[in-house]
C-alpha cells in the first residue's frame, strides 16, 4: 500500500526521509525506539479525566465537556481520528449544551503523547471550529510539540496499516 497520501502536504524532504524509513524496514525501529510504551488510558473514565485536566489548564472558559470515549471506527483514513460534536437539547424551558469528544478506539494502544496531541486537537476545537492558523496556534500553545506529534501520528498509522503491534 501506498501511504503517501499520509504526508502529501509535508516538505519533499520530510517525504523523503519517511518513504526511506518505510521502505528500509526502519519504520517500526524508529517508533518503538521513540515510543517504547503505549498509554495507560483504557477506560472511558480516565480518558474523560485526562481530557478534562487539559481543558481545565487550557480552556477554563471554555463550555464544560460532557463526555470523551472511545469509538471505533471503519477506516482511520476517510473518517476522522477524533472528533468533536456539539448538541443543544431543548430540555424544559432551558436550552442544554452538551460537547463531546470521541476519539478512535485504535489509539487505545498508542502511545501517550499521541493520544495527548488528538485531545488536544480536539480541545481546540472547542474555541475555533475550522482548523486556521489561530486554530493551529491554540494547539502548539497546549502542545509545544503539536506539528511534530502529528507527523509521528501518522507514522503510527503507516505502522498499523502494516498490522505491526510492538507494544504487546
Amino acid at each position: 500500500m501506498d501511504f503517501k497520501h499520509y504526508f502529501q502536504h509535508y516538505p519533499e524532504n520530510i517525504q523523503q526521509q519517511v518513504s526511506q524509513l518505510i521502505n528500509s524496514n526502519q519504520l517500526a525501529t524508529y517508533f518503538k525506539n521513540k515510543y517504547p510504551t503505549p498509554h495507560q488510558l483504557r477506560s472511558q473514565k480516565q480518558l474523560f479525566e485526562y481530557t478534562n485536566e487539559f481543558k481545565q489548564r487550557y480552556l477554563k472558559n471554555a463550555p464544560k465537556l460532557s463526555n470523551v470515549a472511545y469509538k471505533k471506527q471503519k477506516d482511520l483514513v476517510k473518517n476522522a481520528l477524533g472528533t468533536h460534536t456539539f448538541k443543544s437539547q431543548q430540555h424544559g424551558g432551558k436550552l442544554k449544551a452538551k460537547h463531546e469528544i470521541a476519539i478512535a478506539d485504535q489509539l487505545k494502544y498508542a502511545p501517550e503523547p499521541l493520544l495527548r496531541l488528538l485531545v488536544v486537537h480536539e480541545l481546540a476545537h472547542f474555541k475555533e471550529k475550522d482548523h486556521n492558523k489561530a486554530f493551529y496556534q491554540l494547539c502548539c500553545h497546549m502542545e509545544p510539540d503539536y506539528h511534530q506529534l502529528e507527523l509521528d501520528l501518522r507514522l503510527f498509522l503507516v505502522l498499523q496499516h502494516q498490522a505491526m503491534s510492538f507494544y504487546e
